[in-house]
């Protein structure tokens, strides 16, 4: 190799390693993404928060368009947008729960004292069905199509900001999608 590329060579290294820091800038560090986008729940056979006796799968979440929340009352930012999700259901909007890795009988007591927006709500003591969904921690919530696909992941609490502009115009169209 001739010296002036070789002289060349040790900056456009540096402007590439600079353009990958650059965008990186600009980068949501809250969307880490989700191996679930477009997948099915995974398959699963776990109790009942309300009825310990009734057992929940991925079938029970079929049907329409829903919110999927995992929550905890360990949780402090899952307490903070409990009254979000109050709201949501007082307007139609479909929410299941998935309580992870949390003591079944707080969670009733909790759910008994700020009111329950989830129509079902699976237990999940060990967080299995947390760790088949990709879970980091709570909250987080995905929103699933009629069919139980898993559409889209959002990470942290749901906000009016948050469900206005990213989840609502998300949950309408697959509202349109399953013709409701």
């Amino acid at each position: 190799m001739n010296r002036r590329l070789l002289l060349l060579l040790p900056l456009a290294g540096f402007l590439v390693l600079a353009g990958f820091l650059y965008k990186g800038l600009f980068l949501d560090p809250r969307d880490i993404g989700s191996t679930m986008i477009g997948k099915p729940l995974p398959a699963f056979s776990l109790p009942s928060l309300e009825d310990p006796a009734r057992s929940l799968s991925a079938e029970d979440f079929k049907g329409r368009p829903a919110l999927l929340n995992v929550w905890a009352t360990w949780c402090p930012t899952c307490k903070a947008e409990h009254e979000m999700l109050n709201r949501l259901a007082a307007q139609g909007v479909l929410v299941y729960g998935v309580n992870y890795k949390d003591n079944g009988d707080a969670a009733r007591q909790w759910l008994d004292k700020l009111g329950n927006p989830y129509r079902a709500n699976v237990e999940d003591p060990q967080g299995s069905l947390g760790i088949n969904l990709g879970v980091y921690g709570a909250p987080e919530t995905f929103l699933l199509d009629k069919d139980g696909i898993v559409r889209h992941k959002h990470v942290g609490a749901i906000d009016e900001r948050v469900w206005r502009e990213q989840l609502a115009p998300l949950y309408r169209e697959l509202l349109d999608e399953a013709g409701l």
